[in-house]
């Protein structure tokens, strides 16, 4: 029985198994929700959807013919409660598996999600509520979600349609109370697949969020994510790490994957504890893994202790730079290689080290043949080997581009200068080799020009966490009378260091003995902990405002 997915595209793979090439063919009225859950469900009805579990140790097993039914249950609660095509919803759901029915259901009627995470203050949502114009909001009653709701409400009058699981909120909708008393059958709602489905606030490390829109034919670009990126496979379990706020759940916790026929395993939990994950790793038997760098690291300076996760099969990480120190000892550890990939909240896997034979630990990898990308200078022109340039994607001539976001909401300045030159510019400089494999350098705005030099922080954060004391770091630049700027270290220790200047000293001959005497840092700052996004990534601006102050 041929793959459903196959139906949207096809593939060429040289005899390596390397996807060389693939043409993606989006129906115009193209919907996830219809078009691959529902196909699932009536080809493959017991096969498992979502494996869910808590902290408390319950479990809930979801198969896709089940998803299918709920998905269908919200969709005409929805629709009884007065919610339309286009309306934009936000979704505050935590890892509740309830997040899977509820916003394919929201795809089904032709709304458009907005996932958020349950991190947001008061402020952030109201700021999202206001952009956006948002009417409707369906959160999980924990972790003190309904006050911080309710307290927009008080602010913003159009926010009036409220829905909640896990509990009853006064003047909400239960849905885990009434989802029962509505039709699991949905006649097809019919949707355009240029349309917009679901759209993310990006955690920018400098101003205001904007919110990236995304159409129907998005999921169909991360069938690459989760094929020859993730190799997740037919009936396996796939673990990524991330709230289902982040556009690192659409990346890793429902498109590509279920497409694939893979089950998504979900672990809700608040506070991260490595130990716990590699629990759930063992006990669950996860074939596929992904998680941000910092889990990474936090595994191999914990110490990756007992467990036995000789069940999984492949490990990959995206979000930031995995430094090759961690890189080298986890596949001491375990035997697996981290394969990393690039991309951002505006588009799917840009580079990926994709399955098979071919790739190189610490790069970014290839260009996904989704995308024609590019090294481009200041001028837009593409850049040799060798030499550093903004990664970017040419946009294709009709303006189509399968998992290229449609626009910033509300921004058309944005827009055009993101889409200058003819090409999508990404913000995030990279080297490229002569086989074809990027490098990461850096941000635009956080590259270090000294004494004539350019210098990405990432190469010497690298350096400095091979070094058994460093835990985390964060290099910038500062003004310097002399050089321009200098390189300073900004460092959270392991808990067996405490700051000193001889430990300064030692960490500053440990980079001048691993990289160019230059590029050392001249200042070290030692920190209990580093500014960063809710998504966390360094702020690097905050660190610079820091110094300066």
């Amino acid at each position: 029985m041929q793959e459903i997915y196959k139906k949207y595209c096809e593939e060429f793979v040289d005899e390596a198994g390397v996807l060389r090439k693939i043409k993606i063919k989006v129906p115009e009225n193209f919907n996830f929700g219809y078009d691959i859950l529902d196909e699932i469900a009536k080809k493959y009805p017991s096969n498992l959807a979502v494996l869910w579990c808590d902290v408390y140790g319950n479990e809930k097993r979801i198969t896709f013919e089940q998803m299918s039914k709920l998905s269908n249950q919200a969709a005409n609660l929805f629709i009884s409660k007065g919610i339309k095509p286009k309306d934009f919803v936000m979704l505050i759901l935590k890892r509740n598996y309830e997040y899977w029915y509820i916003i394919n259901a929201l795809h089904k009627i032709g709304a458009i999600a907005i996932p958020g995470t349950y991190l947001l203050t008061s402020e952030d949502l109201e700021y999202r509520v206001k952009l956006a114009n948002i009417h409707s909001a369906v959160f999980s009653a924990q972790s003190g979600i309904p006050e911080k709701i309710l307290s927009v409400c008080k602010k913003c009058d159009q926010l009036e349609n409220l829905f909640s699981v896990r509990g009853d909120v006064d003047g909400c909708v239960n849905i885990s109370k009434n989802l029962q008393h509505y039709s699991d059958k949905l006649d097809r709602i019919q949707t355009d697949a240029h349309d917009t489905m679901l759209a993310y606030f990006t955690s920018g490390t400098t101003g205001h969020p904007k919110l990236v829109e995304h159409s129907y034919s998005y999921p169909l670009g991360h069938l690459i994510t989760a094929k020859y990126w993730q190799n997740v496979r037919p009936n396996g379990l796939h673990l990524t790490i991330s709230d289902t706020g982040w556009g690192k759940a659409a990346w890793g916790k429902l498109y590509g994957q279920w497409m694939m026929k893979t089950a998504v395993m979900v672990y809700d939990f608040e506070k991260f504890v490595a130990d716990d994950i590699l629990n759930i790793i063992e006990k669950y038997q996860i074939n596929t893994f992904c998680a941000p760098p910092t889990i990474y690291r936090f595994f191999i300076k914990e110490g990756l202790g007992s467990h036995d996760i000789s069940c999984l099969e492949y490990a990959t990480t995206a979000g930031e730079p995995l430094n090759y120190e961690i890189i080298k000892q986890f596949k001491e550890e375990t035997g697996l290689q981290i394969m990393e990939a690039y991309g951002q909240t505006e588009t799917t896997a840009i580079l990926i080290n994709q399955v098979g034979p071919n790739s190189k630990p610490g790069s970014l990898g290839t260009p996904s043949p989704l995308y024609d990308v590019v090294l481009a200078d200041k001028d837009c022109c593409d850049v040799g080997v060798g030499q550093a340039g903004e990664i970017c994607v040419k946009i294709k001539s009709d303006g189509s581009q399968v998992g290229l976001f449609k626009r910033y909401h509300k921004n058309q300045e944005l827009d055009k200068f993101a889409r200058r030159g003819g090409i999508y510019h990404t913000g995030d400089v990279a080297i490229r080799d002569s086989d074809g494999y990027f490098w990461y350098v850096g941000r635009i705005d956080d590259v270090i020009k000294s004494s004539g030099y350019r210098i990405g922080p990432f190469e010497i954060e690298s350096v400095l966490m091979e070094h058994p004391a460093v835990l985390e770091c964060g290099i910038i630049g500062v003004p310097d009378e002399i050089r321009g700027q200098v390189v300073k270290a900004n460092v959270v220790l392991t808990s067996a260091y405490s700051p000193s200047d001889k430990l300064a000293k030692e960490l500053q001959d440990f980079v001048k003995s691993k990289t160019a005497p230059y590029k050392y840092p001249r200042i070290i700052e030692f920190m209990d902990r580093l500014p960063k996004t809710i998504s966390g990534k360094i702020r690097r601006n905050i660190l610079r405002k820091s110094h300066i102050s």
